[in-house]
């Protein structure tokens, strides 16, 4: 397969760049005619952002598993697909071809129809990093039902949350999860969420750990019993039911600045042109290369660039069910090694922790296949930037910076591997379609930020340096559509900060060449560990707590995770065992959320500092987690100042 639109120099991407502002619609149509349609579009955009309503190729039908399996089969049936490397090293590893995997979706997806599946039917996954994720998610898409896909370290509740909120009325998920040294019981977990969800009538259970679960007559089926009965039918085949372009392909639910998870919502075409665009430019894949990514599916790293993005492009794409550091921390580097990686993308948090570890887990390891390195989920520092390049690239692998969020459906901002250039900790240029913009806080825009505009496909910016919140001021295929259920969330989270356009929650930097540096979260939610978790979400856990009075969460610079969750508790009960208290508050926000959210630090306080009106000063509270201690602006308006000279003094 050639990618036509796949940018091979620096001019290329002027050009294209170029076209993709002035001529949206051209530039579009162009790239999504080397798809597989069942009918054309009528029109290629219809947009405006104070709904917010985006339409991308109405009238346009399509399945996008034809292009993800039935496309390739012809030319590249044979070519692995999916290689699937196992948590444990001595455990076999498994390779699906085009035909494999195309064969196995077919026969999951009349499993579904089997159990009542319908097209618009929601369905919760929520299973470790075997194939069989990747076969449930296609099947779904296969059929048209709604896939949401819920990571496996999440708690009940917030399973519990998610299948309430989408009405799902099927559960797919494994007995058990391995993961590092760890056994997670996945069936025991989703058994209690499902007391408080009775949409559920049918739950599918594969077979991983062979760890003892509960089995309820009615409800609970084996995989394994289900593919049988399939088998028993004869005909494996399942035709790919017609979708239209803005049908519902998949809810991922992402936090917020509200304590309530919302179902981020894409489409089916424009997320699919969007994603394989990207990540053939990005990455600038070559037909055979190994691909690895080493997401959960459960994120929309996963969703983007382990499914979609790679297969739509007869890619080759790796999955890991295990963790870097386990059994020890050259794992990462066994596994590029053992397959002959050529593509790499990871999180900066993976790399600050193995460069924690020191080179000997490096020494010895073959990387030469390697050519192109990335990295997702958070801005990379100088240093893990510099540690990458030097001791994994060898200095000779371009690394892509790459920004962009759930929302966004795909990479926004980034260098394209060897085409355009690289700076260390700059997501650098915008990909074609994408027009950001940084504006103040009044929606002002900052000189020279403009980039359709100012650059930067005049090679240059307009030689201004300037800094603001990020926006974008014209949608993109990939753009999310609605939160589901509540599109009016949507609009006051998106679009009504700044009118006519979205804004991304992020601050960034604007160099003179027209590089973009992310700087971060500038509303109420965290990035911890390259994943975003709101402060309310984290507090209202906290608050569940019986000796809870009340909580305010904030971000501080932490080493390996980029940014540690430091919580300031009002605790009305027996202080004599704070260590014990503060354990118990992790315990419960495991318990409510998950283990991802568990606080780094937990200061108990007498009280928080608050205006006269009630509100809490979380920007006083972000310097004192942060140690800037002398630098905590007028305090005298606050309702009682004494309270953060006693916060200041019992820091942790």
């Amino acid at each position: 397969m050639s990618y036509p639109y796949q940018i091979k120099s620096l001019e290329e991407y002027q050009s294209a760049y170029k076209q993709s502002v002035e001529d949206p619609e051209g530039f579009w149509a162009g790239v999504a005619d080397h798809f597989t349609w069942h009918r054309k579009w009528d029109k290629v955009l219809d947009w405006n952002f104070t709904g917010p309503e985006v339409k991308w190729f109405s009238g346009a039908q399509l399945n996008i598993t034809e292009n993800c399996l039935d496309r390739h089969l012809a030319e590249r049936g044979d070519q692995p697909a999916i290689i699937w490397e196992s948590n444990d090293p001595e455990e076999d590893h498994r390779v699906l071809s085009y035909k494999e995997l195309h064969f196995k979706v077919c026969q999951f997806a009349n499993v579904l129809k089997n159990n009542g599946i319908k097209k618009g039917d929601r369905i919760c996954i929520y299973m470790p990093m075997v194939p069989e994720l990747a076969i449930a998610v296609l099947a779904c898409a296969r059929i048209g039902a709604i896939h949401s896909v819920v990571f496996g370290g999440f708690s009940a509740q917030s399973i519990a949350d998610r299948i309430q909120d989408a009405q799902a009325s099927l559960v797919i998920t494994s007995d058990g999860a391995y993961r590092g040294n760890k056994d997670i019981p996945l069936k025991s977990v989703i058994d209690d969420a499902l007391v408080q969800c009775p949409s559920i009538k049918k739950v599918i259970v594969l077979t991983r750990t062979r760890v003892p679960v509960s089995m309820i007559k009615g409800r609970d089926t084996w995989w394994e019993d289900e593919i049988k009965k399939v088998e028993t039918q004869g005909n494996p085949a399942c035709p790919a039911v017609t979708m239209d372009a803005e049908d519902m392909l998949f809810i991922l639910y992402t936090s917020g600045s509200t304590g309530k998870p919302k179902g981020v919502v894409h489409t089916c075409a424009g997320y699919m042109v969007y994603t394989n665009y990207s990540f053939v430019n990005v990455f600038q894949y070559q037909p055979g290369d190994v691909y690895f990514c080493t997401a959960d599916i459960g994120w929309i790293t996963g969703h983007s660039y382990i499914v979609y993005g790679p297969l739509s492009a007869g890619a080759t794409t790796l999955l890991f069910e295990g963790i870097p550091t386990w059994p020890d921390a050259g794992r990462m580097w066994d596994v590029v090694d053992k397959f002959k990686v050529n593509i790499l993308y990871t999180a900066p948090t993976a790399i600050r922790s193995l460069m924690g570890f020191g080179l000997d887990y490096v020494k010895n390891k073959d990387l030469s296949s390697l050519r192109v390195l990335g990295t997702v989920g958070e801005p990379i520092n100088e240093e893990a930037w510099n540690w990458y390049n030097e001791n994994i690239g060898k200095g000779r692998c371009p690394i892509v910076d790459t920004w962009w969020q759930t929302e966004t459906g795909g990479i926004l901002i980034s260098n394209l591997a060897a085409v355009t250039p690289q700076k260390r900790s700059h997501a650098t240029l915008p990909l074609p379609g994408v027009q950001p913009l940084l504006v103040d806080e009044k929606g002002e825009p900052i000189p020279g930020s403009d980039a359709a505009i100012d650059g930067p496909y005049h090679a240059k910016g307009d030689g201004t340096a300037g800094s603001g919140n990020l926006c974008i001021k014209f949608p993109w295929p990939s753009i999310i559509r609605t939160t589901y259920g509540d599109h009016d969330r949507c609009r006051q989270t998106y679009f009504a900060t700044y009118p006519s356009l979205y804004f991304t929650g992020d601050g960034a930097l604007r160099d003179e060449e027209g590089n973009y540096r992310i700087t971060g979260r500038v509303d109420d939610v965290l990035n911890v560990s390259g994943h975003r978790i709101g402060t309310a979400e984290v507090e209202n856990a906290i608050n569940m707590h019986t000796g809870v009075v009340e909580s305010a969460v904030v971000g501080y610079p932490h080493d390996i995770k980029g940014q540690g969750i430091y919580a300031f508790v009002i605790f009305n009960g027996n202080k004599t065992d704070e260590i014990l208290i503060s354990k118990d508050i992790v315990q419960t926000v495991a318990r409510i959320i998950g283990p991802i959210a568990k606080p780094d630090k937990i200061q108990l306080v007498s009280g928080l500092p608050k205006t006269r009106s009630g509100k809490i000063m979380r920007r006083i509270l972000r310097k004192i987690a942060e140690g800037e201690l002398n630098n905590l602006g007028d305090t005298s308006t606050l309702l009682d100042p004494a309270v953060v000279e006693e916060i200041k003094n019992n820091r942790l």
